[in-house]
């Protein structure tokens, strides 16, 4: 049998999700009885600038959709939960949603560390939001997270960007420099030559103030300002380490629980809001770099060719090891290496 192209399933998941599209103006306004409110227990202080563009703006949308029959109550990170204790808090019931990222919980998917990204893969967020959605990532990942009670919704695809106190230079010994990182990237910088170390976010700032740790990533340059990390490390590393997924986790039972009304217009909402949040964020970034180079004296920098070096070869490294959690893990990977080949990065 003929193996499907990409452009197959591009046009194959595009007739999915403009489906999803329409189902409001099939079902009609939300007219069922009953109203629902969930606590969604996000990974993000509320500082930070995903939390109102991402969540605050969810939740002021579903509620205009639903008039005022499903509503969230938002709490920022550590509230009842924090990092990678959301996925169970939510498997749990404790809370029925969460914002997270799944690099806080490889151990629960073969595909959790795609499902974040693969450092060096993609090089802008567009390619990262076409993977998940129309080559069959988070389908596959659901398939093995839905019989454990939860399944994920990517919120935006997003470039994650370090920041360091000082600049780096071709000679300069990557082993002494203690990066704050998470997840996959813990990984990819230790091979890269850095020191990696396991700091929470909200602890953040005070770690680069104080010195105990030489640079971070949170995201990108948005990110990077609204936690004022550029007071601390100026500067900013332009080149991206990961175009990473962050995403939504949410209880099974307490979805399929929602009327079908509710139920069709919030996952159409997450749907539409991906892609939004996903440009959104892109347009975020630019005018951060551009605030920060013009009044927060911001040094955005490249990094030196052997850095970029060992980054390449610690890509390979990193993605090699995904590729043996499994049979699913394989089979996206050797999707991702066609993908990359189309876009011309491999």
């Amino acid at each position: 049998m003929k193996k499907p192209s990409a452009h197959q399933h591009r046009r194959t998941a595009l007739k999915g999700i403009s489906g999803l599209a329409v189902a409001p103006a099939l079902i009609g306004s939300a007219r069922a009885q009953g109203r629902v409110r969930w606590k969604l227990q996000s990974h993000l202080p509320k500082s930070s600038v995903s939390f109102q563009g991402s969540l605050g703006v969810l939740a002021d949308e579903l509620e205009k959709r639903t008039d005022g029959r499903f509503t969230l109550e938002l709490l920022g990170a550590g509230e009842l939960a924090k990092g990678g204790e959301i996925f169970n808090f939510v498997r749990r019931g404790v809370v029925p949603m969460g914002s997270t990222s799944s690099t806080y919980n490889l151990g629960e998917s073969e595909l959790a560390g795609f499902y974040y990204g693969i450092p060096g893969a993609f090089r802008d967020a567009w390619e990262m939001a076409l993977f998940t959605k129309q080559f069959g990532l988070e389908e596959a990942i659901n398939d093995e997270l839905r019989p454990k009670g939860v399944f994920y919704m990517a919120d935006k695809s997003v470039s994650t960007e370090l920041v360091l106190k000082r600049e780096l230079s071709d000679d300069t010994n990557l082993g002494g420099i203690k990066i704050r990182s998470s997840g996959i990237l813990v990984d990819f910088l230790g091979a890269a030559g850095f020191m990696p170390q396991a700091i929470a976010g909200p602890e953040l700032y005070q770690a680069l103030a104080t010195g105990v740790v030489d640079g971070a990533h949170w995201g990108g340059p948005a990110g990077a300002m609204s936690m004022k990390l550029w007071e601390v490390a100026p500067v900013h590393m332009r080149q991206s380490l990961v175009i990473s997924n962050e995403t939504y986790v949410i209880n099974v039972k307490a979805y399929e629980a929602l009327p079908d009304d509710l139920r069709a217009i919030f996952r159409t909402l997450l749907e539409e809001r991906f892609y939004a949040r996903t440009m959104e964020t892109k347009l975020e970034n630019a005018k951060a770099i551009k605030f920060g180079r013009e009044s927060a004296d911001l040094k955005v920098r490249d990094f030196p060719d052997p850095v970029m070096a060992r980054f390449d070869e610690a890509s390979k490294v990193v993605l090699e090891k995904e590729m043996e959690k499994g049979d699913r893990a394989r089979r996206i990977g050797e999707k991702l290496i066609e993908f990359r080949k189309e876009l011309g990065h491999a």
